[in-house]
This record gives C-alpha cells, structure tokens and sequence, in this order.
C-alpha cells in the first residue's frame, strides 16, 4: 500500500538523507566537524527551528521533524551500532589486560567527578540525595563522539576507552539504584538489581559460549557465498540478536552489542564485518546527532544563557581537571593527561537517560532535569571544539617537553610484511620471510584458504582488498612492504595504484603474467614486478646450465645479469627512465655482492 505523500516518514527520510548527503558535505568543505553539522541540522529542522514555523508556511513538512520520537529508534539503533564497532576492536585478551584501567582508572573517574559535582550542587542549595544523582549523570561521557575520534589504538584513546567502558558497565546499577532510591520503589528497586545481576550474568555466559561455536560457522558459510548482501545480513543478525537477548535480561541493549563485537574480534572475519556495516553505522549515528540538536531550544537558551554557560563551563572544568589528574598519577604524559581530560569533559547522551530516570524517581525536579538536558546536549555540541583544544595543547606540552608527537602512533606499528593473496605464491613468499625471521602478515578473500593456512601455522587472515576501506585498515604506513600475489591481473594493477597514492615510499612487489602486465604495474607505481612467464623462463635456464655441467657460480650471475636485462627493457616499455625509491634492499642487489644470493631486510 503506497503511503500518503505527508508521510511523516518520507519527510523524516528527507531530512536525515538530505542532511547526509549535501548539508554535511557543504559544512566538510568549510572544515566544520561532521558532528557539530548533524548537531546543526537538527536545531535547524528541530521543533524549536524551522519546525515551529510550519504552522505558517505548511510546505516546510517536508524539511523538518516536528517530532523527535519518530527518529529515535534509529538513533539508538546508531549506538547500538557504534557499540558493536568498538567490540569490534577488541579482544578479550585486551580486556583482560585492561582490567586494572577499566576498574582502576574508569572507577575512580566517574565516582570522583560524581562525588565532586555533587558536593558542589549540594553547597548551590541541592539535597543530598538529588545533588550526587545529578553529578554521577554529568560524570559519564559520550562514548557516540570520543571513540570514534580518537580510536582504541593510541594512549589517548585507550585512556579514555577503559573509562567509558566502565561508564558504560556501571550503567545498569545506576538506573536500578534510582529506582531504589525512589520515594515508592525501594523494594522493586533492590530485587529488580539482584534479579537483572542474576539474569544478566547467565544470559552474558551463555552468549559466550553459543558465541564461540555458531559465529565462525556461520560467518563461513556467509564467506563462502562471496555474496556481501549475505555477510552484511549476518552481522546485523548477530547485533540485534545479541541486544535483544541482554535488553530481555534487563541490561542495556548497548552491552550486548559490545559483546557480539568482541566475539566477532576472535573470529577471522573481523575486518570483513567492520568494514561492511561502517556505513550503516555513521548514517544511525548521525540521525542520533540530530537528535541531540533537536532537544536544544534556542528561545530557552536565550533566556538563561549565563545560567546555561556557567554550568557548562563548571561541569567541563571539573572533569577535565579530575581525568588528568588522575591520569598523571598513573603515570601517563601530560599531553596525553590533558587530551584525555579535555576529551572526556562533555556530559553523555547517556546523561539524559540518567537525568529522565532521576526525574521520574522524583529524585531531582522536572525543571532540573530539563536545564541539565540543555547543558548536556550543549556539551556535546562542543565536544569535538574541546577534542580540538585538548589535541593542540598535547602538541605543545609534548614539543615542550621534546617529545615527538607521532611516538605513540610509531610505537604502536609493527614493520611487517603484507602479503595480499595466499594461495601457491603467497605461501612461499611466507615462508622465505619465516626462513629470514621477518614478521609478516597474510589476507585472503577465501575463507577456505585462509583456513587450510591457519591450520597449517600461517599467519593469514580473512578480508577482501577489493572492499573499501580494507586498504586503511591494514595499516600500511607502518609496514615494510606490500606483497601483491592475486591471480587477478586487472585487480592487481588497481590496488598498486591504490596503495602507490596512499603511501608514496612504501615497497611494492607485485605478481605479473607478462611483460606488458609487468610495464603496466610499473606505470601504477609498484617497486618490483615479477613476471611469471619470464621468472620461469630463467628458471629453466638455471637447471639446464647447471645439469650440463657450468659451474653455479657464473650460472647464478648470468641469471641474474639477465633479469636485470629483462627488467631494464620492461622498464623502458612502461616508460620509466629511473628505479622508483624504495625501502631495504632487492635479493639480486645482495647477489651483485656475492655470488650466493641473500635476502636482507635493512632498516631505513
């Protein structure tokens, strides 16, 4: 059945896709950060925008939502995907590891800044109870906008990850403890924690194991089909099945998205996964955004702005200085302290779920709740200018302190080698590098082969170089080299000119069919092209001579001189005058030497 052409949803669809498609790009080109753009879009097509005019001017339906309620659900369905992202990321190796920052350092932040927020309410005339209700809701930040501004990688944001993990844990009993604590809900409110603890705990157990024995045969058979539409439906499933499943234990749906994200991250599917449900995830997460700037009432800000600005400015300055604090004393930088701390200073759109709940608990007055939904919605308006301020002011006290900016981003990479493709030729390029003792790492697009070398001791991963975003995720900066070996001549060509812009001095050695393919991967920017036809030719060559009896020592060197023929000549076909620069040395540099080949890896 056709909908009716005032259908808030078509009108609600042209805001959101208008807003990411040309609102967005507009504000890119003027260097406005994405966030604070959806932010803008919905105070301007919002209740207290262009939404209070259509009264008077009828044809602004279609450009506006009158009510934040119809978009909601695929707000927090943005979240719920951003979650999953994060999971992503991690392993629970690294959870592990991180036990003492989530518990150590997440713990101390929320409930110092909760404490110290709530004293001073207190002393501004607040009871007891509403004053440390309203500074443990302004304590929690905004996992939606600092994650994915600073990652989980760098120290920065693994800091600020171990604090929102445990913002994000300590959700749960926060809500159930204002139920608790209401005027007529002491008793529901203490067996309802106990109840969703118990529940909780069982449904987390359980996901755990199914998790470990259905999701890498599922994600195999989504492989197998190389179908994306498939894979894609797979992952989605597992998110929406893993959040209904905490959501029904009485955890926040959030929770189990984090989780299928790190059962996922053991898996060999998890580039694969991440990539193809990137885009879902940024577009839900800017119909949230909108949502944030459509709760800001600018008649309401006018009226008490220095109100307004002085509890943004205090709740802002307590957290900053709180979480570098107590950064420093655990012994972090105080470029990194100072980031953190700016990072994390903003309230969370979690603040106003524990702001609803606390006024519904009549813990704290509607009136409060609707001044500190503004300054929360205001904080996160402004979280990407303080994420701005706080990286520039790292930049000075590192350079203050002599210390390179980019050390922690370096420490982090490892120089190994990646090698794309791994069937017959990938695997003895693997084990000439596991002979020598140089890292490497391997990706396949066939989860069959990337199985058998699994099992077989290699390093080799799921993921497919043809995705976009594939190319980002293998970090190739920090690499040594990139080996290309797919049997694809077309596709080989494409990505050595992708990687070739992408990173001007990274080696690139590359597998061709034919001297002409080999010209024209010297033309796409690879180092080295090795074309089989020839490689064999020379081969044969070798064992001939040899088997007549030529000694192997002027053997090896006519092979080689030849190559370096053959190599000129192709050269001069793709219409290159000079070798393109590159890192370490070749094998036939090494044999110019000696008479023995020899492969060595130099640093730069």
């Amino acid at each position: 059945m056709a909908l009716p052409i005032h259908s808030s949803m078509f009108s609600d669809s042209l805001v959101v896709l208008g807003a990411a498609g040309l609102v967005i790009p507009a504000f890119a080109r003027f260097r406005v950060n994405p966030v604070i753009g959806f932010i803008l879009v919905g105070l301007l097509v919002g209740p207290s925008g262009l939404g209070a005019l259509v009264d008077e001017a009828p044809w602004l339906y279609h450009l506006t939502i009158t009510d934040p309620n119809s978009i909601r659900p695929f707000a927090e369905f943005g979240i719920i995907l951003l979650l999953f992202s994060i999971g992503l990321e991690l392993s629970f190796r690294r959870l592990w590891t991180m036990r003492r920052l989530v518990f150590g350092l997440g713990a101390s932040e929320l409930l110092l800044s909760g404490l110290v927020l709530g004293i001073a309410f207190h002393l501004f005339g607040l009871g007891w109870t509403g004053a440390l209700v309203l500074g443990i809701a302004l304590a929690l930040s905004s996992t939606a906008l600092v994650l994915p501004m600073v990652g989980t990688a760098s120290a920065v944001g693994t800091s600020a990850f171990a604090m929102l993990l445990f913002e994000d844990l300590a959700l749960v009993p926060i809500i159930f403890t204002l139920g608790a604590l209401a005027p007529y809900g002491q008793e529901a409110g203490w067996d309802g924690l106990m109840r969703t603890i118990w529940f909780g705990t069982g449904t987390i157990v359980a996901m755990l194991v199914l998790g470990r024995l259905l999701l890498p045969r599922l994600f195999a058979q989504a492989a197998r089909t190389k179908s994306p539409e498939l894979f894609l439906a797979a992952s989605l499933l597992v998110v929406i099945l893993a959040s209904i499943a905490t959501t029904a234990a009485g955890l926040s749906p959030i929770v189990g998205a984090l989780l299928a994200g790190i059962l996922i991250a053991e898996t060999d599917y998890r580039t694969e996964v991440e990539i193809i449900t990137a885009p879902f995830k940024g577009l839900a997460l800017g119909v949230f955004l909108i949502t944030v700037g459509m709760s800001l009432d600018l008649r309401l800000i006018a009226a008490n702005w220095m109100a307004l600005a002085a509890g943004v400015i205090g709740v802002v300055a307590v957290k900053a200085a709180i979480t570098a604090g107590l950064l420093r004393l655990g012994g972090a930088r105080a470029g990194v302290s100072a980031e953190t701390g700016l990072l994390m200073a903003s309230p969370s759109e979690t603040t106003l779920i524990v702001l609803a709940t606390a006024a519904q608990a009549q813990l704290i007055s509607r009136e409060t709740a609707t001044f500190w939904q503004i300054v929360t919605a205001i904080g996160l308006t402004i979280t990407p200018l303080l994420a701005r301020i706080g990286h520039d002011m790292a930049r000075r006290v590192e350079r203050r302190a002599a210390v390179p900016t980019d050390q922690e981003l370096e420490a982090n990479c490892e120089a190994r080698t990646v090698i794309v493709g791994f069937g017959r030729v990938g695997r003895l390029v693997a084990q000439m590098l596991e002979t020598h003792n140089l890292p490497y790492l391997a990706i396949d697009a066939d989860v069959d082969t990337v199985a058998r070398a699994r099992q077989r001791g290699y390093k080799a991963s799921f993921g497919d170089i043809a995705r976009p975003g594939m190319i980002d995720r293998l970090n190739l900066g920090c690499a040594s080299a990139v080996i290309l070996t797919m049997d694809d001549p077309v596709q080989i060509v494409r990505i050595a000119r992708q990687v070739r812009r992408l990173y001007p001095d990274l080696a690139i050695v590359a597998r061709a069919r034919d001297p002409n393919h080999a010209a024209e991967l010297y033309r796409a920017g690879a180092t080295d092209a090795v074309p089989e036809t020839l490689e064999s030719s020379l081969q044969l060559s070798e064992a001939v001579l040899v088997d007549l009896g030529v000694a192997m020592g002027p053997v090896i060197a006519s092979i080689h001189e030849k190559r370096s023929q053959l190599r000129a000549k192709i050269m001069e076909m793709a219409g290159i005058d000079r070798e393109p620069p590159i890192r370490g040395r070749r094998l036939r540099d090494g044999n110019q030497e000696s008479a023995m080949p020899s492969f060595q890896h130099e640093p730069e």
